[in-house]
């Protein structure tokens, strides 16, 4: 690491426990339907908060080098880096762009911080409701007004910790039950370009397109339910 700041004060400061972790793995396709928007054929790219590379291998199909880094080591093999430190990791591509799904509480400083790293664009996948308050209009979007603002019309399902497949049924071992996929938040891409301050920001929709920009290989497989005999269904006949 170069210039790495090893204080155990600093260090502390960012230390969380893995299950505190905002990781809200990105479905793949909304990945693409950014590429499809912005110039990436020959660009680097760094996704700081990768988590387990959801978002790096779709960007990888569309750039030249992509590079994966998080706070958090989740087994995947990508760098462990704190963004927020003023120093980047040994081995991180030069980057032209910086694209990631930042976690909420620390948006504001990871986007102001990738400001200060990417040469050509920053783009990060938040929610809508990340376009509201008064301090972040005065504080970011006033001081660095985005260059656009992608809206998607059909929901994006995120789930805390683990990425679903939209429409598939999956088995909640909480509660016992199949369940669809589903979600009330909505999302968008906030682009900003480091070179000249645009005059304007533009506003457009992203059209449905998760199936059109979907790919083999993008989701797990389901895992079954438990066998009967298990103690679920235990429980549940003993209560019958």
């Amino acid at each position: 690491m170069r210039g790495q700041n090893r204080s155990s004060a600093v260090m502390q400061q960012r230390a969380q426990a893995p299950d505190s972790l905002d990781f809200f793995p990105t479905p793949p396709w909304a990945t693409r339907a950014l590429c499809e928007r912005i110039p990436s054929a020959g660009y680097l790219a760094w996704d700081p908060c990768c988590g387990e590379g959801h978002m790096v291998r779709p960007l990888q199909e569309y750039f030249l080098a992509v590079a994966g880094s998080d706070v958090h080591d989740y087994g995947q093999g990508y760098e462990v880096h704190d963004f927020l430190m003023p120093f980047e990791p040994d081995g991180t591509v030069e980057s032209e762009w910086v694209i990631t799904n930042p976690p909420f509480a620390i948006a504001d400083q990871i986007v102001l911080r990738a400001l200060q790293v990417a040469t050509h664009g920053v783009a990060m996948f938040v929610r809508t409701a990340f376009l509201e308050a008064e301090t972040r209009h005065t504080s970011l979007f006033e001081r660095h007004p985005p260059a656009m603002i992608l809206q998607f019309v059909e929901r994006v399902v995120l789930h805390k910790g683990i990425l679903r497949q939209p429409g598939v049924r999956y088995f909640d071992d909480a509660t016992g039950d199949w369940k669809t996929p589903s979600t009330a938040t909505a999302y968008c891409w906030v682009i900003w370009s480091t070179g000249a301050r645009p005059p304007h920001t533009r506003f457009e929709w992203i059209p449905p397109c998760r199936k059109r920009l979907e790919r083999p290989g993008d989701y797990a497989p389901i895992a079954p339910p438990p066998a009967a005999g298990a103690p679920l269904f235990d429980a549940l006949a003993e209560g019958a």
